[in-house]
């Protein structure tokens, strides 16, 4: 197979930074590891149809006269009244199977938002990490890794998993265009990798779900290759990719 190589390959570490970059040629992966976007990867491992990612709450509840399941977030929490919150094991109940989901999230689907002129969004995880990898190998397009962190600042466990995309797929880049974001966050996961569940420990937003009695869910988040999709944007809707 010959390898393709690409035009360049970047990390945004928070969407407070998205306007720096002209996305409008390049595959945008959006990254929120605990846990807008490991939800989003078990969803579709799970059988959902769709997910119609929306900004606010009030925007979530309208779907619900559409017949699609609403869930929504905030600071860590599932808000009452929606049917569904954050946490990867709500989306492996039997009854999102074939169906359609609005979700709104503190973090995850605002920076899905902030990207809308990108060429193409996709989700990024650890449990879609392998998939996904080979799938942008496949793209020739310019890749910018999106990290959602926590309300617009930085966060290690986004950067960690957009180092460990880079290392796999580094090698179908042109290494000059490879920019020192994606080299920092690729020593990082370097340093991690052998422990990323240890590595995090310390970290404010472990801190902030810890409180919450989810250790489950972090660990659950933190599981390479449990979830092999690639949801993407279709005309404002996601879809898993691999399926259309």
């Amino acid at each position: 197979m010959v390898s393709l190589q690409f035009k360049s390959l970047d990390v945004c570490f928070t969407p407070a930074m998205i306007h720096l970059y002209d996305i409008s040629e390049s595959v945008v992966v959006v990254i929120d590891v605990l846990r807008a976007t490991s939800s989003i990867c078990v969803a579709f491992a799970n059988g959902v149809k769709s997910i119609v990612p929306v900004a606010t709450i009030e925007e979530s509840q309208q779907y619900k006269s559409k017949g699609f399941l609403i869930g929504a977030e905030r600071n860590g929490e599932m808000l009452e009244g929606f049917d569904l919150g954050n946490s990867p094991f709500s989306y492996m109940d039997p009854i999102i199977d074939g169906r359609d989901i609005a979700l709104t999230t503190t973090n995850g689907t605002q920076a899905i938002a902030a990207a809308k002129n990108a060429y193409q969004i996709v989700a990024g995880s650890f449990l879609n990490l392998t998939v996904l990898s080979d799938w942008l190998v496949k793209q020739d397009r310019n890749v910018l890794l999106l990290c959602s962190g926590w309300k617009n600042s930085f966060n290690l466990e986004d950067t960690l998993l957009a180092g460990a995309i880079v290392s796999n797929v580094k090698d179908h880049f042109e290494f000059t265009k490879m920019r020192d974001a994606a080299l920092a966050a690729e020593h990082l996961y370097n340093i991690a990798k052998h422990d990323i569940n240890g590595f995090l420990e310390e970290s404010s937003h472990r801190k902030r779900l810890e409180k919450l009695n989810i250790e489950k869910d972090i660990v659950h988040c933190l599981t390479p290759d449990s979830a092999p999709v690639v949801p993407g944007m279709i005309n404002g809707v996601m879809v898993d990719l691999l399926r259309v």
